[in-house]
């Protein structure tokens, strides 16, 4: 691991627009991109296909130590299998979410996710990227948006995917997902205490990512001087 090399972690709830701000800063300033969510999306995925209780914490993790899994041009892969659909499916979004909250499973993917640490820099987006696997990152945003304002996101995505779905039952689960993801006792979701707060319900993804590209040119100026 590198300990040279930035990071830019950004940290937030389901639907906030992490994904999309963090992919794309990536992109701009050519660093290497982790979205820890699809880690936890693939382990259930995967669990899933072998038969594994999202329930069987032991088994789960056994599986997340070896998960073949990679990212290549906004592909995700299962071994040979392209699964970029699968784990955004609704299903594995929410088994991903089940089995976050087991210790052993967040225990077996934290060596993965430090392994991308490498190059120029990285910008990891998830739920404690800032407050467990990154604490020294040099910028640490956790962005925020209301639960219908992430719920019109999800809704929208899933309209244009020709999948079915109710607002109603979005909001519903979007707020199980927050209460579930901070209340566990293993990194729960909350900001780092030097995290910048980010509400993206009134904001275009292109104003989000000039505002992180702006605290982290600040950042930067701040380190080198």
């Amino acid at each position: 691991m590198e300990k040279s090399c930035a990071v830019i972690t950004i940290d937030g709830p389901t639907a906030s627009g992490k994904g999309t701000v963090a992919h794309r800063v990536a992109k701009h300033l050519g660093f290497q991109y982790l979205d820890s969510g699809a880690l936890y999306r693939l382990t259930a995925l995967n669990a899933i296909g072998n038969g594994v209780a999202l329930d069987d914490e032991a088994s789960i993790a056994s599986l997340a130590k070896v998960l073949p899994c990679r990212f290549d041009h906004g592909h995700v892969y299962l071994s040979a299998s392209d699964v970029t659909d699968d784990v955004r499916a609704e299903q594995i979004g929410v088994a991903a979410s089940r089995i976050a909250v087991l210790p052993l499973v967040r225990q077996a993917l934290v060596e993965l996710q430090l392994s991308f640490r490498t190059g120029n820099g990285l910008v990891a987006d998830g739920r404690d990227m800032g407050t467990v696997i990154f604490p020294d990152a040099a910028l640490k945003v956790f962005l925020t948006a209301s639960a219908e304002a992430r719920a019109s996101r999800r809704y929208k995505q899933l309209k244009e995917k020709g999948i079915a779905a109710n607002m109603e039952d979005l909001v519903k689960d979007l707020i199980e997902r927050d209460a579930r993801d901070s209340s566990r006792t293993t990194a729960p979701l909350k900001p780092a205490p030097d995290a910048y707060i980010l509400d993206t319900s009134d904001m275009t993804a292109e104003q989000a990512v000039q505002q992180v590209l702006d605290w982290y040119a600040q950042a930067a100026t701040n380190v080198a001087g």
